[in-house]
C-alpha cells in the first residue's frame, strides 16, 4: 500500500512541475515583449517569482524525493529505462535551473533574450515529457 501512495504522491507532484514548466517560460514570451519599469513588467516580476518559489520549485524537489522513494520501494534501479529517465529528470532539472536564473535575470531588469528565444525554450519541457513518459509506461530496456 506505501508504494501505491508514494506513486500518487510523486504523479501529483510530476503534474505540479510540469504545469510550471509550462508556464513560466510562457511568462517570459510576454515578460520579454513588455518594456522595463512598466507596470506589466512589475506584474510579471512577481508573477515569474511566486511561480518559481511557490510552486515549481516545491514541486521539482517533491517529484525528485517520491520517484527515488519509489524506484526503491519498485525495486527498479536495476532497470536501464529508470537509468535513462533519471538522466532525462537531471535534465528537466538543469532546465529548471536555467528558468530560475532568468527570472532572476528579469527581476534585475538585464533580460537581452528575444520572446523567440523563450517561445523555443517553452517547448523543451514537452519534449523531455515525452521522453519520460514513453520510458516509464514501455519499459523499453
Amino acid at each position: 500500500m506505501l508504494y501505491l501512495w508514494l506513486k500518487a504522491f510523486h504523479i501529483i507532484s510530476v503534474i505540479a512541475w510540469m504545469a510550471g514548466m509550462f508556464y513560466l517560460p510562457r511568462l517570459f514570451v510576454y515578460h520579454a515583449e513588455t518594456p522595463t519599469g512598466t507596470p506589466q513588467s512589475e506584474t510579471f516580476k512577481v508573477m515569474e517569482r511566486r511561480l518559481l518559489k511557490a510552486i515549481i520549485t516545491p514541486a521539482m524537489i517533491a517529484t525528485w524525493v517520491f520517484g527515488l522513494w519509489v524506484a526503491y520501494e519498485g525495486g527498479f534501479f536495476s532497470s536501464g529505462w529508470l537509468h535513462a529517465k533519471l538522466a532525462v529528470v537531471l535534465a528537466m532539472s538543469g532546465l529548471h535551473g536555467y528558468l530560475a536564473k532568468c527570472v532572476r535575470v528579469f527581476a534585475a531588469d538585464a533580460n537581452t533574450r528575444t520572446s523567440r528565444h523563450y517561445r523555443i525554450v517553452n517547448e523543451i519541457p514537452t519534449a523531455f515529457m515525452v521522453i519520460i513518459v514513453i520510458l516509464v509506461v514501455l519499459k523499453p530496456f
